[in-house]
């Protein structure tokens, strides 16, 4: 019998220390998983805001340019608003079942935890 409760407080400790691992790297992962989401927002943030350089080319072709930006840009303006359209429709809100009266003054299904 004190052979059992020495293994089992042994095999208790090995638990105890895997699951100490599990969480450690477990939060080490959401670090770095944030900084990287930190960097991407960073470099969009960036992207965005950097003003173009002026250009040397003739009038004709700076409208040109233009129209052709403009197009390029209402595209991607487009495609964001798709995109986003697409995020929205993907995560469907859940209700929340209501509980019935009966249920909540049941005094036989009362939890107890320790």
């Amino acid at each position: 019998m004190t052979m059992l409760i020495v293994e089992q407080g042994s095999t208790i400790e090995t638990q105890r220390t895997l699951i100490r691992d599990l969480f450690r790297d477990s939060t080490e992962l959401s670090a770095v998983k944030g900084k990287v989401v930190q960097e991407k927002n960073a470099a969009d943030a960036k992207r965005r805001t950097q003003p173009q350089a002026p250009s040397s080319q003739s009038p004709a072709n700076q409208s040109r340019n233009q129209d052709s930006s403009t197009q390029s840009e209402s595209n991607q303006a487009a495609a964001n608003q798709t995109a986003q359209q697409h995020r929205a429709s993907k995560k469907p809100q859940l209700a929340v079942p209501s509980r019935p009266a009966a249920d909540l003054a049941d005094d036989r299904r009362a939890l107890i935890t320790i």
